[in-house]
Parts: C-alpha cells; structure tokens; sequence
C-alpha cells in the first residue's frame, strides 16, 4: 500500500503527573492529579496527521505487556498502519514520567525499555519506501545501540525518492553535530526548535536556555541548511511561533493565542500540521500556519494528542487566516 508518511521513533507510554510546580533539586512539590496517554514524539506526529486523513504507518517496538497493548491498539485505533510495529515478548514497553505544572510547562523521565532494541532487519525497507515521507525522531540510547543504528542504516538505503523528516528532539541534539551528522545530510526537512538549533550550533546546554533574538535564530537556521544541504529548516519558536526557510525564501508565522494547559507533544503536533501542508504541495507560509494552529490546539489540553483537531476543523480554521 502506499503511505503518506511513516514515523520511526519510540512508543512510550506517558504517565503525566500534575503539580504545584516543577521540583528542583533538594526542593519538594505535590501532585494534583494525574493521567495517562499513548505517547512518543514520531508516533503523536503520527497520530495528528491520522486525524488529517493521510495514510500513515509506523515502524517502533512494543513488548507483549499492558503498556504495549495499549501501545499498539491505540495505532490501530487511530487507523495508523502497524505492520511496522514489531512485538516482542521479551522486557518492557517505553514509559515516560512526566510533571505538569500549573503553567503547562514540563519535566519527563524516558524509561525506553524495547525501544532501544530495534534491528536493522526488523525493518522493512519495502514499507518505508511506499511512502512519500519518513519522519524520524530520537530514541533514548547510546549511539552505538541498535534503534539509533538501525535509523542511520536505514537513512543510507532507502529510496532517493522518499523525502526525510528529522525532528532531532533534546535528546539528539544534545549528542552534538558529530553524532548528527549522518542524520543531516539525509534530511529533507529538519524540524527543530530554538533552544535546541542553538544548542546544536554552540554545545553550551545554559547557553541555549537562554533566549534567542529572531535574527539570530534565522541566521543559525541558514547556516546549518546551508552546510548539510537541508531543502527545508523548520524552527519551533513557542510564543514567537515558527520559522521556516526554503529555497532562499524564509517566512515567520506568528503563534495562535490560546491559553496553555500542557505543552507537553505542541512540537510534535506542529510537525503534523507542518507536514500535512508539505505533502499537499502548499507553500512555506500555509505549511507552518498549519503547524502553529495544530500546536495551538494541543497545549489547551492535557497529554500529547486529546486536543489534536480533525481535517474539517483545521481547513475551518485555515481558510479564515
């Protein structure tokens, strides 16, 4: 069958926990509730672009434990293709435990469990090259574990033909542009946000908490397509909204303003936006309008996917902008 896109990444399940604040070290907060969702970074992009109607599908591992049943049926819940999924019956499913203060703003904890296990020949080349787009995120393991080779194994072989998303996420970016290197050159579509393009560029983790002037960002974003030869640098900038540049043509989309609950999966859901535009031929402007709006949708309510619209909400939307 053909696809529109197909994601490559982890299945967790988050267990978010709401707080009075965000605990720092030696400090003690309480928690206010708590609630569980299906989660990953590549599967809620997944899930949104379901929503939107594409044909997706998805290549991770699940373990045959509660998690992973809740995993696996609420792909299929969600009409995403599973034959990439594989089931294993040895160690434990991806968890996350997250905290939500009252701010929306977050702290989470990867257990990865199977998720770091992938073999190279678990994955079908065949599936991903019937779709038009690959969208690779992290995996919590060492460089040398077998997921994150088995994502660079894949970059080297699949078809020319099947344009590359890479959201690098903290977690990659952190390893720096060495480990990166042989994600870049085979990105079509880097989708990234502020503070992790000026960690990737500068190293310096408390450098890149602060926050970065909109020419800076842009100049950042230039320099690192211009480099790897990245069609399209997408940068993920909250409040300020997005920055996209193409072709020597860049644009920035202002946010939507919505009150924030959560913004725990927002970059994930403007990713699907984002990328539902790229697969309809739409121009940089409405490709990242579509993203800001997905995101916008998703931080006023709680977990990763509750507030993801359908296709009519967001064409709704989209043709009064």
């Amino acid at each position: 069958m053909k696809m529109d896109v197909v994601g490559f990444g982890a299945l967790n399940l988050d267990k978010l926990f709401h707080v009075n604040r965000i605990a720092h070290e030696d400090e003690e907060s309480y928690i206010t509730g708590k609630s569980e969702s299906c989660g990953g970074s590549a599967a809620n992009t997944i899930v949104g672009l379901a929503r939107l109607s594409m044909d997706t599908g998805f290549i991770g591992k699940v373990a045959t434990d509660r998690e992973g049943s809740l995993l696996y049926n609420n792909l299929q819940n969600e009409n995403i293709n599973t034959d990439g999924v594989i089931v294993t019956d040895n160690g434990r499913s991806g968890t996350v435990n997250g905290f939500v203060d009252t701010n929306g703003q977050r702290a989470l904890y990867v257990d990865p469990g199977v998720n770091d296990d992938i073999n190279t020949n678990e994955v079908d080349l065949d599936y991903i090259n019937s779709a038009k787009v690959l969208h690779i995120t992290s995996f919590v393991g060492k460089s040398d574990e077998k997921s994150i080779k088995s994502q660079e194994t894949v970059l080297n072989e699949i078809s020319t033909d099947v344009c590359v998303s890479f959201d690098p996420g903290r977690l990659y970016t952190e390893r720096g542009l060495d480990f990166l290197e042989n994600f870049l050159i085979r990105t079509d579509i880097l989708l990234i946000n502020q503070s992790e393009l000026k960690l990737l560029t500068t190293g310096n983790i408390e450098d890149s908490r602060n926050s970065t002037e909109k020419y800076e960002t842009q100049e950042i974003a230039e320099e690192v397509q211009l480099e790897y030869g990245i069609d399209m640098v997408v940068v993920k900038m909250g409040d300020n909204g997005s920055y996209v540049t193409h072709n020597g043509k860049s644009h920035i989309a202002n946010a939507f303003d919505v009150p924030c609950v959560d913004t725990t999966g927002a970059g994930d859901a403007f990713n699907a936006g984002f990328l539902h535009g790229y697969i309809n031929g739409e121009n940089i402007k409405k490709m990242a309008l579509k993203g800001n709006y997905i995101a916008s949708c998703c931080i006023t309510e709680h977990g990763t996917t509750n507030g993801l619209p359908d296709l009519i909400k967001l064409e709704d939307i989209i043709k009064n902008q």
